[in-house]
């Protein structure tokens, strides 16, 4: 192989996991809980081994250090079996097409995407800068493919206005808003990531081809959880769904009918607390109807414009209270505070590059000064009123 899809990891260790990794994601379905629990509990090497092992008392044992029963390991094993043979050449199909394989032992894997639990997934294949799948800020827009002029318009106005203030557009490269957003973030001269359902070497759909290729030579990512070669499937759009909520900030449904697929990411969004914000459009448009219903039974936030999205995303101003001209400490926390979604200190310390400790002592500065406000799910920053 020319070219290394490895390249990125830092040592042998995490290339043998991220080799194993890579030979599961070609075994198994996206999701896949049980191999999921696997993982987790084995490594990624040992859980390979169990998958592919024949004898049902490594079946039992592997089980049982998941927490899983032994028949889910022995079902779980027959599900992956056809697959076996498939295993082998996904480095090598990577390798063809130039894709870069980003497991959670590189430095740009996305680790929102951990809330997800035993179904987040084991590796992800990424086309273009793989920094982009980590952005600091991201919002995924989606909404209808069959969408209307005032549907692409807005998708568009809100990516554009974004987009060159740093937050990434996450989007499923679908007809519709889909497009409209990863185009007008591109316009905009933003980074736009893009989460197929298929493998990334092929374009999907084939009409978005030219702006797939946009997206990996302008700095963005094409990414899929999938080998290259891999069809998308109805279960893989609805499964690469929960990438595109997970890998966000927040999650904004521009246009939907009442069963659209936007509303299962949508729920992906809210099942894993992340903002949930809808755009209302006519109410005689059976377009916009999936948008209000999640504004009327799920708690969506309405969005007429792109403050009300900064406001979601916590960028949208100055706290209460608080002078942050002259002190870069708080300056950096509260930028890593969000005003609707709770954060931990751990968390807040990822986003601002500060220790734990750092964070700790700097939050309650701003909690004397009522910039920010404590829950037991953690902390928030209250908006300038």
């Amino acid at each position: 192989m020319s070219f290394d899809p490895l390249a990125g990891l830092p040592d042998d260790t995490a290339r043998r996991d991220a080799l194993a990794r890579a030979r599961l994601s070609a075994l198994s379905e996206p999701g896949d809980g049980v191999l999921g629990a696997l993982v987790a509990a084995l490594g990624a090497e040992d859980a390979l081994e169990a998958a592919l092992s024949d004898a049902d008392d490594a079946a039992a044992v592997a089980g049982a250090a998941a927490d899983l029963e032994a028949t889910a390991v022995v079902e779980g094993r027959r599900r992956w079996a056809p697959r076996r043979g498939e295993t082998a050449r996904v480095l090598d199909d990577a390798a063809r097409t130039g894709v870069v394989l980003v497991t959670p032992q590189h430095p740009h894997w996305p680790v929102r995407i951990d809330d997800l639990g035993p179904h987040a997934p084991l590796c992800l294949w990424v086309r273009g800068e793989t920094s982009a799948v980590r952005a600091d800020v991201a919002v995924a827009i989606v909404g209808a493919r069959a969408a209307t002029g005032y549907g692409e318009h807005v998708a568009g106005e809100l990516a554009a206005s974004l987009a060159p203030d740093g937050v990434a557009v996450v989007s499923g490269a679908a007809y519709g808003i889909d497009g409209a957003a990863h185009r007008a973030a591109l316009g905009a001269g933003g980074v736009t990531v893009a989460f197929l359902a298929g493998g990334v070497d092929r374009a999907y759909p084939a009409g978005h081809q030219d702006l797939l290729r946009r997206i990996v030579t302008t700095g963005g990512a094409v990414v899929g959880e999938v080998p290259c070669g891999s069809a998308p499937t109805k279960w893989r759009f609805l499964a690469r769904n929960r990438l595109i909520a997970a890998a966000s900030d927040a999650t904004v449904v521009v246009e939907a009918g009442w069963r659209s697929g936007s509303l299962n990411t949508a729920s992906h969004a809210a099942s894993i607390g992340r903002p949930l914000g809808a755009v209302p459009g006519a109410i005689t448009s059976a377009t916009s109807a999936g948008c209000h219903r999640l504004l009327r039974t799920h708690d969506a936030v309405c969005i007429t414009g792109a403050d009300d999205v900064r406001e979601m995303l916590g960028i949208g101003g100055e706290p209460v209270g608080v002078s942050v001209a002259g002190d870069g400490l708080l300056v950096r926390v509260l930028d890593a505070l969000s005003i609707r979604s709770p954060r931990g200190v751990d968390d807040v310390a990822r986003r601002s590059g500060l220790s734990p400790q750092e964070v700790q002592s700097t939050l309650g500065l701003l909690r004397l000064e009522g910039a920010v406000s404590a829950s037991d799910d953690g902390w928030t920053a209250l908006p300038r009123r």
